[in-house]
């Protein structure tokens, strides 16, 4: 990691691990999900029920394969899951993707859909002024829907846009980012009363336009 040019900073437990991401607060964090006394696992659930390290990008180390293990780590919060064994350059590609998707930026700055505000360039969605928190991931696929109001867009779509050609990801991945996404929005609806995010059966999802 030094050598590709990132400043690295390692822990050999959870505990210690957690202590040192409150003191530097890293742009991304790298866990294995076996570490002793806090789990990667549990690592992850505490830092997503944090305001201030919610949207902290996580890939989660594991020599699990199986696919129910994945939507473990996915579902407890991490945004991306790499299985062992593995190539440091594949390590790398994963993790210069998710930087790309958690600190890019984009030329329009807000986008507005009734309560809903989103900030383009600080990856936040408020509820008013209440902030939502989401992780890289889903504020990517809310984005997404918002740009393509009253358009389904289907899961192969959305993994284009969102992961793209960076992370072995599957179908049912973006439906487990599509119920987190859902939850954070809990509080929301569109203007017919029901949830933002809508399901178009076997076909995807679709966030309906308002109508002035």
């Amino acid at each position: 990691m030094q050598q590709a040019g990132y400043q690295v900073a390692s822990a050999v437990n959870g505990e210690d691990a957690l202590i040192s991401i409150k003191e530097k607060k890293p742009d991304l964090v790298i866990v294995d999900w076996m570490v002793p006394k806090i789990s990667g696992l549990e690592l992850c659930r505490i830092l997503r029920r944090s305001p201030e390290f919610y949207l902290l990008p996580i890939v989660l180390l594991t020599a699990r394969g199986e696919h129910n293990d994945k939507l473990l780590g996915l579902e407890t919060g991490a945004d991306d899951y790499i299985t062992k064994p593995f190539s440091i350059g594949e390590l790398l590609a994963r993790l210069k993707a998710l930087l790309r998707r958690s600190m890019g930026l984009n030329p329009i700055n807000h986008i507005l859909y009734g309560d809903l505000r989103i900030d383009i360039n600080q990856y936040q969605a408020y509820n008013q002024d209440k902030l939502i928190f989401l992780s890289p991931t889903e504020f990517k696929i809310l984005r997404h829907l918002l740009c393509n109001q009253g358009r389904v867009i289907n899961r192969e779509q959305l993994l284009d846009a969102v992961w793209g050609d960076d992370g072995d990801v599957d179908l049912r991945t973006v439906d487990v980012h599509i119920g987190r996404l859902r939850q954070a929005l809990s509080n929301i609806t569109n203007p017919k009363g029901t949830d933002i995010v809508r399901t178009v059966r076997s076909v995807g999802y679709v966030i309906d336009k308002i109508k002035s």
